[in-house]
This record gives C-alpha cells, structure tokens and sequence, in this order.
C-alpha cells in the first residue's frame, strides 16, 4: 500500500488513525498549494481531485477519509477504532456520520468560502456568501455536540474511536481558519485537551 499525503485536515485524520492502530504505510506528499492533487497524475488516482487517497496492494486506489479508515480497520483489526461487535461498530459510525456531516462538512466550507477562497475559487464551485452561515452552522453543532459528550471520556463512551479522532482532527483545523473553539464549550475543551496530549496528535 501507499498512502498519498498532503496537508488539511482530512490527510490528518488517516494519520492519526494510522498512528492510534501503529499501522505504518509508505506515503508520498501531494503539494496542494500548488494544486498537483488536481492534475492529471492525481486525477487518475481519484477523479475527485482531493486528498488523501490510498493506493491499495492490487494497484486500485481508495479515497475518502472514512472509506480508507474502515478498510484500513477491516486489515488491521487491532486495536479496535471503530468496533469489535454489530453495536460497537454502528455506534461509531453513527457519531462519525453525525460529525462529518454536521461539524466537519460546514466548517471546512466555511473556510473554503472565506480565508480560502483565493485558493479554492479556481478549484471548486465556492458560494462566499453562505461562508458566515456555514461557521455559525459548525458552531451551534458543536454546542449541541458539547451537551452530548458531557460526562463521556470519548465520544463513544469509553472507547477511542474513528469518531474522536474526526472530531479532533476538524476542531484543531478551525482553530487555525478563523474558527477557535468556543471556551464557554468546557465538556467539548475537556475533551480536546485529552486527545491533544495523545502522541498520534504528532502524526
């Protein structure tokens, strides 16, 4: 396998999800800021355009951050980041789907339709006029994500999950795009201090 790498949050979330399972995969950094994952040569490994991208043993190529996880679990099944049992598993996906879509999907719009709009207006269809309504989005999703998570040492209870490390990974991501987290979101800034000091955060 090799693991195709660049910088933003979602190459950070394989990462640390590699780091947290001790899996450790050949990688090759994609420039993004000279936009190489949207020319010919990434184009054939993802047709998206976007990182990270796993080239698999038989050649074929997987992308998308959960994608990639899960299969990256289903061949490395120990220690378990999304599930040992039916349950387990579907709880975990659960939150991570809540997660993606409600925190991680409008924050990093947010971003790309404001601070990165220089960047990504040439890219991707950009609608700076929603970006203030996308953070205020991430925002109240992540006030109602604070109440969720109050008394839990993980996301999931007590197991460390693929949910943790999404979460962690997008929350850290605002915080250097204009999106600081919220002091008032104290189970939220419990939790992430926790997984900050986790030695994958250095991954």
């Amino acid at each position: 396998m090799k693991f195709y790498n660049s910088i933003g949050p979602n190459p950070r979330v394989v990462r640390m999800f590699m780091a947290e399972k001790g899996i450790k995969i050949p990688s090759q950094d994609v420039d993004l800021m000279k936009g190489e994952n949207r020319q010919a040569e990434h184009l054939k490994r993802n047709p998206h355009g976007q990182m990270p991208t796993l080239e698999l043993d038989d050649g074929s190529y997987l992308s998308e951050v959960t994608a990639i996880c899960e299969y990256l679990e289903d061949k490395f099944p120990k220690p378990a980041l999304i599930g040992s049992t039916a349950e387990e598993k579907a709880e975990t996906r659960m939150w991570t789907r809540r997660i993606d879509l409600n925190i991680c999907e409008p924050l990093a719009n947010g971003f790309r339709f404001s601070q990165g709009l220089a960047l990504f207006q040439n890219r991707i269809v950009t609608v700076p006029e929603a970006a203030d309504g996308l953070k205020k989005i991430a925002q109240d999703r992540i006030k109602w994500m604070d109440g969720q998570i109050a008394g839990k040492e993980f996301v999931a209870g007590k197991r460390l999950t693929l949910a943790d490390v999404l979460l962690y990974c997008f929350l850290e991501f605002g915080g250097q795009v204009g999106q600081p987290l919220n002091p008032e979101f104290k189970n939220i800034a419990n939790w992430f201090n926790r997984m900050k000091d986790r030695p994958s955060t250095k991954a």
